[in-house]
């Protein structure tokens, strides 16, 4: 223990002062464009754009909810590896306060993204009328402010008392983080799942999964996974976190983002085969939308890209402990996360096939911006690991390969 102590003391704190202020420059920067862009392509194609830009509010959404998630559930399970881990995913969550601000423009575009229910035509829908107690504006913002406030509490509450642990030795601030993750956790659990209800499944109320929210879960814990693998290599190859952060915890994040890509695998799988089996027209319609047309190869790209390419490569133990191969696994998989969330939400729009567009690449870029400048600032006010964590020294251990 002695020798990782001094270890740990040896190792590099923070970001150099002039790295992390590249990297705040070049997030303003992203940041600006995209909502430049945003603005230009709102203005020329309104309704294209309300469904482009809820794809990418939902995948930088997505992202760091799966991030909230991981830093819940080692809070949960008082996990001991992963103390750096930890931190590069508070980063991430840190995002989800401006995902409040990020949801302005889909609150002024609902009615041109859930014109279904939001529009007169419900008032004809015999289904539609049954369900206004629930598909109604009003209710629909109110629980939109709940959901938003419940993750931006959730995610502010965590970082600020994990850096009060980094600023004291006196272990409350952890106890706490322990605690409060069980009662999180049943928080995250139901926001998700009512907003991905609210958000993407009410886009067709006609249809419906009520497997949908772990579809969704999975998607999240997935890409937020892949997104730490490739923090967790840009910093190992930077030269930080040597004694914090081995070879070995970076297997530990690609073991883990294997087992997401089958379980992703699995519920998707499981969500075709039930409504495959009961052979209901309400329900079957969702697949037969997405199998017309191009989205016929968007659907094929999605199984090979998400699940089949990814599970033989990262099936290797080699694959894990590379930083090139479990690099490029990640950005396979993020690519495909988008992918996943594009294929769900725009054939609402383009029912008989994919066309892409420039005007997807600018709902993208906005929220894609947005996110890494508030990523990159969390980078460089705090310290690249949690100081004084009581299993710090465990985490930094080097078990036998």
């Amino acid at each position: 223990m002695k020798s990782h102590g001094k270890a740990l003391a040896e190792d590099t704190k923070v970001l150099d002062k002039a790295v992390a202020r590249r990297l705040v420059s070049r997030g303003m920067t992203l940041a600006i464009a995209g909502v430049v862009l945003s603005a230009v392509a709102a203005i020329v194609d309104r309704k294209r754009f309300a469904f482009s830009y809820l794809t990418g509010f939902t995948w930088i959404a997505t992202i760091a909810l799966g991030a909230l998630f991981f830093v819940l559930i080692q809070h949960l399970t008082r996990a001991r590896w992963s103390a750096a881990a930890r931190r590069h995913m508070e980063w991430m969550s840190g995002v989800l306060p401006a995902c409040a601000v990020l949801f302005l423009p889909i609150a002024v575009l609902a009615h041109d993204i859930y014109h279904h229910w939001m529009g007169p035509e419900a008032a004809h829908d015999a289904l539609l009328r049954q369900k206004a107690a629930y598909l109604n504006p009003t209710f629909f913002y109110i629980r939109a402010v709940v959901y938003l406030a419940a993750w931006a509490g959730l995610s502010i509450w965590f970082i600020k008392t994990s850096r009060a642990q980094d600023e004291s030795a006196d272990m409350r601030p952890t106890a706490k983080m322990r605690a409060s993750s069980a009662p999180a956790i049943i928080v995250f659990a139901l926001t998700l799942s009512f907003a991905s209800f609210d958000w993407l499944m009410s886009i067709d109320p006609h249809w419906y999964s009520t497997i949908f929210g772990v579809y969704v879960f999975s998607g999240a814990a997935t890409s937020s996974l892949s997104a730490l693998a490739l923090i967790t290599i840009a910093l190992h190859k930077a030269g930080l976190l040597r004694n914090v952060s081995n070879i070995e915890r970076q297997h530990d994040i690609g073991k883990l983002l294997f087992g997401f890509t089958i379980f992703w695998a699995y519920i998707a799988f499981s969500q075709y085969l039930l409504i495959w089996y009961a052979n209901i027209p309400e329900e079957t319609i969702f697949f037969r939308h997405r199998w017309e047309g191009s989205w016929k190869a968007v659907s094929l790209a999605l199984l090979f890209g998400h699940f089949v390419v990814p599970f033989l490569v990262l099936l290797s133990r080699h694959a894990k402990r590379s930083p090139v191969v479990l690099g490029a696994a990640s950005v396979l998989l993020l690519v495909m996360h988008y992918v996943d969330l594009y294929w769900l939400i725009m054939p609402n729009l383009d029912h008989h096939g994919a066309h892409l567009s420039w005007i997807d690449l600018a709902g993208l870029l906005g929220p894609l911006g947005v996110g890494a400048w508030v990523v990159s600032m969390q980078a460089a006010k705090s310290p690249l690991y949690p100081l004084n964590d009581p299993h710090l020294a465990d985490a930094a251990r080097i078990d036998n390969p």
